[in-house]
């Protein structure tokens, strides 16, 4: 089976031309001889990004989900060809219903009617991983406050497993030769991705972790105005079947719908900006598959006691990025020394943070920025593109040998994201603008005197119990440090007698030795002993 699929995967690759696109930067001067050779009679006129995307869009789902990843990698794949992987969609027809219920009743052990009143058989989403059913739940008084309530029921496609290992496995092989002929291979850390979208994947194969993100954002934003995540029925979860509360709301791509039903669309756009950051800076736990499919907003004032209305609705939380405190204040720093364009800041951050090797040269890194940086800053902030920067950014991270991070790649992935669609609501927004007061409070809860006050409170609790036991712990310290120098003075003895008993051994060895020799000597050539 594994070499039928090779099989395929070299077809489409003859096809396309993907080995003029791979073998064009080869090492070898010959082997590139050889593929203008190949070449020969394809016509292959397309740009190389839209063979690539057709060529995995014809390979299936696993290989159309790769180059999303990849098109998130800016510092790895030149410009042309992330941009056209960025038009990369996950269609995929939808499974048997019959197999759906088959793998919800065996993930569940129960019959599909002893938990639903109504379940509908056509999927009303589909995609690569799983598909989604609506249900309505029994009216059971077992079923607590899920009793006879509306439910959306994701459910994994069945035999995934394997197609993804079988996948991966080809995909590991190709990185690893990639590595070893491109001339870029190295650099690019081919098998790095490919190990990345391993994780990604199998991240999302489990849908219980799913389950948890979204307990977790939900949480997060319980009493927020504006983003709304459903709720998980926990008792009808499992890796493989997922239950939550059923939402209702239009996709983010229907703005004249919004108008009609008298969505502030300005505030709509705006709200997407500061739940951005809300989440990456206050929680440092964020939805980061934030693209329109996942995305809805609340039209209706009669549903959830109108509380939906105007409000985010986000779906799909196999995907999730999170940032450490270092994270959160390296890269708010970052973020308003470049609204300030303090340049020798950003450029002094990235050392810090050890996101460039740390022996960059700081002027040089910001000579750079600033390059980078200024014909952009001089258009209009609401003009400005975030992914601008960021892409070009990038670039400069080639040249300094930036070592980028997984988690900071899954927040530049989700921030343009929110600039696309803040931006598809509102062509008039600056971003800059919305992001620049958020930042500004942040940092002032972190470095202030609010920030001060939340962690005292944070280390209250752990001060509390060290402190009555410290003049016990000084004491014991002072008593016992004499015993740990007489310890560490006879271990020091214990090493010196050592090593004068080797020395002493390998002198008696090598002084036989050499009596040996001489001895050999005087026996099979003749040469007298001293004193003969």
């Amino acid at each position: 089976m594994k070499f039928f699929r090779l099989l395929r995967i070299l077809l489409v690759v003859y096809r396309f031309g993907l080995d003029e696109i791979a073998f064009s930067s080869l090492r070898s001067r010959w082997m590139r001889r050889f593929v203008q050779v190949l070449t020969i009679g394809r016509p292959l006129k397309e740009p190389r990004g839209v063979r690539l995307r057709r060529a995995l869009e014809s390979l299936g789902p696993i290989f159309v989900k790769f180059g999303q990843v990849l098109s998130t990698r800016r510092d790895l794949m030149p410009a042309d060809i992330a941009d056209e992987l960025t038009r990369l969609q996950d269609r995929v027809p939808p499974f048997d219903p019959a197999l759906a219920v088959r793998q919800i009743e065996r993930a569940l052990a129960r019959p599909l009617d002893a938990m639903f009143a109504s379940f509908e058989m056509t999927p009303v989403a589909s995609a690569s991983i799983a598909q989604v059913h609506f249900a309505v739940m029994r009216d059971d008084k077992s079923f607590g406050a899920w009793s006879g309530r509306e439910v959306a029921v994701k459910v994994l496609r069945p035999s995934m497993i394997g197609v993804i290992d079988n996948d991966l496995a080809l995909m590991e092989t190709a990185a690893i030769l990639i590595e070893r002929l491109w001339r870029d291979g190295k650099r690019l850390r081919p098998r790095e991705v490919v190990a990345e979208f391993d994780k990604i994947l199998h991240d999302e194969l489990d849908l219980m972790r799913e389950a948890a993100n979204a307990s977790q954002l939900r949480r997060n934003f319980a009493h927020s105005r504006m983003l709304r995540i459903p709720e998980m029925a926990w008792d009808f979860c499992a890796e493989t079947v997922l239950v939550m509360e059923r939402v209702h709301g239009v996709p983010v791509s229907q703005v004249e719908t919004m108008r009609a039903a008298g969505i502030d669309i300005k505030r709509l756009s705006s709200d997407a900006v500061e739940v951005f950051f809300t989440q990456s800076l206050r929680d440092g736990f964020f939805h980061a598959d934030m693209h329109p499919g996942n995305i809805f907003v609340g039209i209706d004032k009669t549903r959830n006691n109108g509380q939906d209305f105007g409000r985010w609705i986000a779906l799909d939380f196999g995907i999730v990025g999170t940032l450490s405190d270092n994270d959160k204040n390296y890269l708010a720093q970052n973020l308003l020394a470049f609204f300030t364009r303090n340049y020798k800041r950003v450029a002094e951050l990235h050392v810090e943070s050890g996101w460039v090797p740390p022996d960059t040269r700081v002027d040089e890194l910001e000579a750079a920025i600033r390059a980078v940086c200024e014909p952009i800053f001089a258009k209009p902030l609401k003009d400005i593109s975030f992914a601008q920067v960021l892409l070009k950014l990038f670039q400069i991270s080639r040249r300094f040998n930036m070592q980028v991070q997984p988690q900071l790649v899954l927040l530049q992935k989700t921030l343009l994201n929110i600039e696309g669609l803040g931006r598809q609501l509102d062509p008039e927004l600056d971003l800059w603008k919305t992001a620049l007061p958020l930042l500004e409070r942040w940092m002032e809860e972190q470095v202030g005197l609010r920030g001060l006050e939340t962690r005292v409170k944070r280390e209250a609790p752990m001060w509390a119990q060290l402190l009555p036991q410290l003049p016990r712990l000084v004491h014991q310290s002072l008593v016992e440090q004499p015993r740990r120098h007489e310890e560490l003075a006879a271990e020091l003895r214990r090493l010196r007698r050592e090593s004068d008993r080797r020395n002493r051994l390998l002198l008696v060895g090598v002084t036989m030795l050499a009596a040996l020799a001489l001895m050999a000597a005087w026996a099979f050539i003749g040469i007298p002993l001293p004193g003969r």
